[in-house]
Order: C-alpha cells, then sequence, then structure tokens
C-alpha cells in the first residue's frame, strides 16, 4: 500500500490543493479519487487564475457568456462554479461513503470582502445556494471580520472551509465560532449532524518568513548566529503542532461532548500551504510530521508525486509537543516575535488572492472583448 493510501490508516485524509477544467474532462480527477485515495479538493484565486488563464477549455463558455450579455464577474462567477459542481459530483461517492466526513471541493469567497463580515456572509450564502452541491465548503478567510461571518454561515448550515489562518490565537478564535455555531443550532432546535468545517492552518510560509527574519537577527551585530540556524525550518511545524493540541483539548471539552452527543462533527485541521519553498529542505517535509486524527493535508500535485515516491506514512502529529514549545520560547529568545510574523502573512495572504484574482477577472474581460461583435449582437439581440 502506497504511503497515500497508508494516510487514512492513521485518521488523516489528503486533498488535492489545484482545480482545472481540463482533469475533469480527460478523467484525471476520477482517477485520482478511484485509485490513490484522493478525499477532497480545494481551490482559490490563485489556482482559478492559473487554470483559467492557461487554457482554451474556458474559450466556448466565454464567448456563449459573452454573447448573452454578462458581465466580467457573471462570467467569472459560471466558470468557477461549473468546474467546482463538476468536481463536487466527481467526489458525490466518497462523501456519500464517508457520512459526509470528506468529498468535499472549496470554493472561496471573493478575497475583497476579508474586512466585510456582512459581505462574507451574504457571498457565502450566494456561493452555496449557487453551486448547490451537499459536498461544497465555502472558503472564508479566518480574519478578525471573517470570525463572525464564519459563526453566522455555519449557523445557517453553510458548510466552511476557513483559510488563511496562520496563528494559534486566529485558529482559537474560529474554532470557538465553529462551537458557538453549533451551540446556536442546537438552541435553535436545528440539527448539528448536517454541518462540515475544516480550519485550514497554513504552515511553509510561516517558515518562508521566520527563516528570512532569523538570518537577518543572525547577520546583526548583536546578533546569534549559531542559535539562529539552530532554529531554521522548525517555527512552521512547532506551530502547527501546538495549534493541533489546542484542537484536541477543545474535543475533551464538556461543550463539545454536549455537542458530539447530539452527532456534531468536529471542524478538523487542514493544513494548508505544504509545498515545500526552500529547495534545502525535503519536499515531503510538511507531510511527514503532520499525520494525525482528524486532520486534513492539502496537497499540489508535485508534493502528492514525491509523498507516493518516498514519503513515510505514521502517526507523527503528537510526537515532539513539548519540543515545539521550547522551539517557540528559543524563537522568541533570539527576537522572533512570531504575532509579528503571522500578522504580516495574513496581510499578505490576502493580497496573495487578491491580486490572481484581479488580474483573472482583467484577462476574462480582454478574452470577452475579443468576441466578434456579431456575436455579442446576436446574443443581444435574442434577450
Amino acid at each position: 500500500m502506497s504511503a497515500l493510501l497508508q494516510l487514512q490508516e492513521h485518521g488523516q485524509s489528503y486533498w488535492l490543493d489545484n482545480l482545472t477544467r481540463g482533469m475533469l474532462v480527460d478523467g484525471e480527477l476520477a482517477r485520482r479519487v478511484e485509485t490513490e485515495g484522493l478525499r477532497g479538493v480545494t481551490s482559490n484565486p490563485a489556482i482559478f487564475h492559473s487554470a483559467i488563464t492557461r487554457s482554451a477549455q474556458y474559450d466556448e463558455d466565454i464567448a456563449r457568456f459573452t454573447a448573452d450579455g454578462l458581465d466580467v464577474e457573471d462570467v467569472y462567477d459560471r466558470l468557477t462554479i461549473a468546474d467546482v459542481q463538476g468536481a463536487c459530483d466527481v467526489l458525490r461517492g466518497v462523501w456519500e461513503s464517508s457520512g459526509g466526513v470528506d468529498g468535499y471541493v472549496s470554493l472561496e469567497v471573493s478575497p475583497h470582502l476579508a474586512n466585510d463580515t456582512e459581505g462574507t456572509v451574504r457571498e457565502a450564502r450566494r456561493l452555496h445556494d449557487e453551486v448547490a452541491r451537499e459536498n461544497v465548503l465555502i472558503k472564508i478567510p479566518g480574519t478578525p471580520a471573517g470570525v463572525p461571518a464564519i459563526r453566522q454561515a455555519l449557523f445557517e448550515g453553510v458548510n466552511v472551509n476557513v483559510t488563511l489562518l496562520f496563528s494559534i490565537a486566529a485558529y482559537e478564535a474560529v474554532a470557538e465560532a465553529h462551537t458557538e455555531a453549533l451551540e446556536q443550532r442546537l438552541d435553535a432546535g436545528r440539527p448539528v449532524d448536517d454541518v462540515a468545517s475544516v480550519a485550514s492552518f497554513f504552515v511553509s510560509r510561516i517558515d518562508a518568513l521566520t527563516d528570512r527574519k532569523l538570518g537577518e537577527l543572525a547577520a546583526a551585530a548583536e546578533g546569534d548566529p549559531d542559535g539562529c540556524e539552530a532554529l531554521l525550518g522548525k517555527a512552521a511545524i512547532a506551530n502547527a503542532k501546538l495549534a493541533y493540541a489546542g484542537f484536541q483539548r477543545r474535543l475533551a471539552t464538556d461543550r463539545w461532548t454536549r455537542l458530539a452527543g447530539r452527532g456534531a462533527r468536529p471542524q478538523r485541521m487542514l493544513w494548508a500551504s505544504t509545498s515545500t519553498k526552500n529547495p534545502a529542505y525535503s519536499d515531503v517535509r510538511y507531510v511527514e510530521p503532520l499525520i494525525g486524527h482528524l486532520t486534513v493535508n492539502t496537497l499540489p500535485e508535485k508534493t502528492i508525486d514525491a509523498f507516493r515516491d518516498h514519503g513515510r506514512s505514521a502517526r507523527t502529529l503528537t510526537e515532539g509537543v513539548d519540543e515545539a514549545r521550547r522551539t517557540m520560547a528559543e524563537l522568541a529568545a533570539v527576537g522572533i516575535e512570531l504575532d509579528a510574523v503571522t500578522d504580516q502573512l495574513l496581510a499578505e495572504g490576502v493580497e496573495k488572492f487578491a491580486v490572481p484574482f484581479d488580474r483573472l477577472l482583467a484577462s476574462i474581460e480582454e478574452r470577452m472583448a475579443r468576441q466578434p461583435a456579431a456575436a455579442v449582437a446576436s446574443g443581444a439581440a435574442t434577450r
């Protein structure tokens, strides 16, 4: 059995961090589900930017929607929702056989709503209704404005993938919002066994920024080069292990026991940004140490290939928690303020999704403008 298939034996599902129309058309997604144990798919504006701008498979739809008189944002909606619906249909069997634990496909609200609570709720509600699949997750960023939106969406029965979580404090706020939403559903006489959520905790980006700051500190006149070097590549895994320890504590509380007794499912922790950014590090660095019960790892194709080829599957997530705490103390001792690191990454993360989102809209608009005037006129005449 391959290391990929063994993940499920240790309580972890792996999801594909990519979605293109090509993999729906040529059957690649179905093949991964049927033969490689793939149990979900995530998308984001950067993924859709790459998928749509690099493929001619969307041209026919763009031409048709242009002829129908749709504006650029409506065209973006139609293209992305169609792909998500197609992926949901491929993964429907996984959703059914797992009892609603896996088989999900994620679609993100506009990154420009990251600081708009009410706008996020409206958009999450709309996307949920437009996709009209029980196994869709609507991605909402775990920003301060996102937390109350997450709570409201879950209360309304919208399945949520909370994204852009970097700090333990942000994760705890999101986990609390999940618990409160389920408690509110119970108080309102609503079921809690049909609401799904994951909390996407980002990993490799933390090392990328922390390592850079460690290099700067080591080079400073008053720096500690040896101490800084010894901490390279350690912050992200330590941060993730401590966040998971908090997840385990939450599941042991009386509050969760009450909810679980009514059929509620935990908000699983999902490891995101798990491709290795530093070529000096192992290409499975953010997979092997983070395998544990009730978790998901969302992987790009390159990391899937690497883990299949030479990955080691074992339940590792609960190992080294005391060492993780020491790592955090040592980082603080050499001058790394992890809160500042995670705050910076959150701000950058919102921008990293907003920029490709805007570029994609511009690209679609350009392709719409190239459509024959006769076709556009014909579409307008039939409305």
